[in-house]
């Protein structure tokens, strides 16, 4: 995922019937042209079933600058817009306690098609400032490009937060690398007492309805009150799983759909854990073998030693961690938190290589900030919510393992998928992941998507990516009968955001024009 998963440190670790909601003009009853006014309204013709929700499908936005918006200091462009759409908390409730959901828009400038919803990821992530990615291309004169936080997230309301920035750099310095039964123990209280403050802090009521089961129903009262008939999105990473859910739930008001970085609905999280492991161990690789092309090269010259000369840099950190110019220094945890966040994208791989070098003269300021950044710490101490939504998210989106065999067993299997990866403490056995102590619980399963109906949609998958693996792009496109682009590279998402025409072009070619890329796509 964009977020990759945040339980590896420490090992694991009936919605809205398909009724048309359509976009109407109050008074004629004929279907509307989409409204590109700074302030629009479209109402909505609401099956009887779904009476009690027309007021959310009909409520006016009101776009304001977007000062306040920005939580994770990714910066909004000065020209975006923004506002927050009224939603129900629970949508079992619709009269009960609401939460706003913001939302940015970068006004199309040409001939407009509608509007295009897009989502990084996470889940936890921010998706505001993606209403900027697509300035300056083809895609921007055509929509109304919309990014938003999903509820529980950023600038959205309430957002799920369970603990203090003091907090926050505590947990960091807390190992957790102990796998004897006494180190497993504590882990797990910790686990505890961690669910008892999300509990405490954010409630349990926004616990409940924090997953993508109300997300996809969010994102289509955003579809009605912008004024489209049927939802143009693209999604990322866990953006893949908002988007496959919402085509098994609305699949008559699917336009079109790009989903990059793809999440398997099949999979479930033990398997998912492992796989991502692997994909991160095959950048590494790559990275290495890149890496030892250059004469001063952390890791050597030899990329088949990579792995035991980066076990060598990291262990000691165990005991001791690095000086860094921040009082924090860097520890084990946060050492391995930076290396995989430079494995997202090769752009990052000679940040990474300054980052271990300095470790081999005992610095760690380089590691330390890239870990800030995976964390969402800003400058000031102060964190966004990523990490505690992260949390409250796929612990309702995924049952509890509680099986410690298994459990067990998977930390077995991670360590051998992801040598570079492994500290060499395990026994065997590991600590049950947070979601078994979940206050709440989980209100979506692993399944297979059957989804009759649905307009052709497009997946992108990458050969190495380390987050998502290829195979889950495969999987994906099979269970939602869509095309599907491979992209041969080593990178987590591709579409629209790295200027790979081969990728770009047949994208933005489905979303304006419909038209299928070429079977078996490869670039």
């Amino acid at each position: 995922m964009s977020i990759s998963n945040r339980a590896a440190a420490v090992m694991v670790g009936a919605s809205m019937c398909a009724l048309l909601v359509s976009c109407t003009n109050t008074e004629s009853g004929q279907e509307a042209a989409p409204s590109s006014s700074t302030n629009s309204t479209s109402a909505a013709a609401v099956d009887p079933a779904l009476a009690p929700l027309q007021k959310y499908y009909t409520q006016r936005v009101a776009w304001e600058g977007c000062d306040g918006f920005d939580t994770d200091g990714s910066g909004l462009k000065s020209d975006l817009q923004c506002a927050r759409v009224t939603v129900p908390l629970d949508y079992d409730k619709p009269d009960g306690d609401t939460a706003k959901i913001a939302i940015s828009k970068s006004a199309a400038s040409g001939d407009r098609i509608g509007s295009l919803l897009m989502n990084p990821g996470g889940p936890g992530a921010s998706g505001l400032a993606l209403a900027s990615q697509l300035d300056d291309t083809p895609l921007a004169k055509r929509f109304d490009v919309i990014g938003f936080d999903p509820r529980g997230i950023g600038a959205s309301t309430p957002a799920v937060s369970c603990l203090t920035p003091q907090e926050a750099d505590a947990d960091r310095q807390d190992l957790d690398v102990d796998m004897s039964p006494a180190g497993i123990a504590q882990t797990e209280k910790e686990h505890a007492d961690y669910a008892a403050k999300c509990a405490q802090r954010a409630g349990t009521t926004v616990l409940a309805h924090v997953g993508t089961r109300e997300v996809v129903r969010d994102m289509d009262i955003i579809r009605g009150v912008l004024g489209d008939a049927k939802l143009n999105y693209v999604g990322y990473s866990y953006g893949t799983r908002i988007g496959s859910t919402y085509a098994e739930t609305f699949p008559d008001r699917v336009r079109a759909m790009v989903l990059d970085g793809a999440v398997d609905p099949e999979q479930n999280p033990l398997d998912e854990l492992v796989a991502q492991a692997a994909g991160f161990q095959k950048v590494f690789d790559e990275y290495a073998r890149d890496c030892a092309k250059n004469r001063n090269c952390p890791l050597g010259g030899d990329a088949a030693g990579a792995v035991s000369a980066i076990r060598a840099l990291v262990n000691p950190l165990i005991d001791k961690p690095a000086a860094t110019t921040d009082p924090r220094r860097l520890n084990y945890n946060d050492a391995m938190t930076g290396v995989q966040q430079a494995l997202y994208s090769p752009d990052l791989w000679r940040v990474l290589t300054v980052g271990l070098r300095e470790l081999s003269e005992g610095r760690g300021d380089t590691l330390l900030h890239l870990a800030d950044i995976y964390d969402g710490r800003r400058d000031d101490g102060s964190y966004s919510n990523l990490n505690d939504a992260f949390n409250a998210i796929r612990c309702a989106d995924d049952p509890p393992v509680k099986d410690r065999a298994a459990v067990g067993a998977t930390d077995v299997r991670y360590r051998q998928a992801a040598p570079f990866l492994d500290d060499g403490l395990g026994t065997g056995q590991a600590p049950l992941d947070m979601c078994a102590f979940w206050p709440v619980p989980n209100t979506a399963t692993p399944h297979t998507l059957s989804v009759p109906g649905l307009p052709k949609v497009v997946v992108v998958s990458t050969t190495e990516d380390p987050a998502t693996p290829y195979q889950a792009g495969v999987d994906l496109a099979r269970q939602l009968n869509g095309s599907l682009i491979t992209y041969q590279g080593e990178q987590h998402t591709v579409a629209l955001q790295a200027g790979v025409a081969c990728v770009d072009d047949p994208v933005t070619a489905y979303l304006t024009d419909l038209t299928e890329p070429a079977p078996g796509l490869r670039c």
